[in-house]
């Protein structure tokens, strides 16, 4: 994880796992969404949304230039990068282009009502400026889900956004939240998940477990006290629906983060029946599959 130099930068800083050897450049603070109940990243007071100013960024981009550092690849953090304009994005990424000419990919968090204004087109032009793997946060294919977890996205937007990159000839990682659902909307939250990433075929899927490491209290309150959170077993089972769901042309799928119990890795569809084999192991003999154990796992 590397954070720009000084000049300011908030902490926390968040980025994705595959994001670990680029150079994290802030350029918004915060989310400004900043509702969903299952998500605790920017929830501190110093993590308030507000955007950073162009002549302080590009004063970090000569301060890293100046030190003769090599960098290929740059996060746009926090969380929400793109609700920048366009006219904005443009103006960072020549500033990127103009001061560490080496960079070859530059990548960011995506909420999916941040591409609503924003054409194919657009994002083809930031495309051309180096701006090239979005990582959207779906969490979910389904409606009801989403509402109830106050994401402020349906499955038809996530849709929306994710063809639009793929117009645009960039890439797109997705996140989909296993346990999100609780027990009652388990197997329609499986369902509806495979369903948005079979119409969107993104380059990248990933799951994470769902967690709560501040207490649940604020993600209960949307399901009215009713959930129930799943345990190993109703996780395996969810995966299980996903994965016997999904029809993937060519998509590198990881559950391999910390949160999860049971990694899983493997290219959609090429690899499903060996995954599917792994989950159902899990499921029918316990024991007989590695399970990373409770001490290990975190966000």
């Amino acid at each position: 994880m590397n954070p720009s130099p000084a000049n300011g930068y908030i902490e926390p800083v968040f980025r994705p796992p595959s994001e670990a050897r680029s150079l994290i450049l802030q350029v918004t603070n915060g989310c400004s969404w900043n509702r969903c109940t299952f998500c605790e990243m920017y929830t501190q007071p110093q993590k308030q949304f507000r955007l950073k100013p162009q002549q302080t960024i590009e004063q970090e981009l000569k301060n890293i230039a100046a030190t003769g550092r090599p960098v290929q690849r740059i996060f746009l953090a926090d969380g929400d990068a793109m609700t920048l304009s366009t006219r904005r994005l443009l103006l960072i990424l020549g500033a990127i282009r103009k001061y560490l000419p080496g960079v070859n990919r530059v990548s960011s968090y995506c909420l999916p009502r941040n591409l609503r204004h924003k054409s194919a087109a657009e994002l083809a032009e930031l495309r051309e400026l180096g701006l090239s793997l979005y990582y959207v946060g779906c969490e979910s294919g389904d409606d009801e889900v989403l509402e109830r977890v106050s994401k402020g996205e349906t499955f038809a937007s996530s849709l929306e956004a994710l063809q639009k990159i793929k117009q645009a000839g960039s890439r797109s990682s997705v996140m989909i939240l296993n346990g999100m659902g609780g027990r009652r909307y388990s197997e329609q939250h499986a369902l509806n998940s495979a369903k948005l990433m079979n119409a969107a075929q993104p380059e990248y899927l990933s799951t994470l477990v769902v967690s709560f490491p501040q207490g649940e209290a604020r993600f209960r309150d949307g399901f009215g006290g009713d959930y129930e959170p799943l345990d190993q077993q109703g996780l395996f089972q969810e995966m299980l629906w996903l994965l016997e769901s999904l029809r993937l042309e060519q998509t590198i799928f990881r559950s391999d983060h910390a949160s999860n119990y049971l990694v899983l890795k493997g290219t959609l569809n090429r690899d499903r029946e060996k995954l599917l084999a792994q989950v159902r192991s899990a499921i029918e003999r316990p024991g007989s599959v590695a399970l990373r154990p409770e001490w290990m796992r975190g966000l």
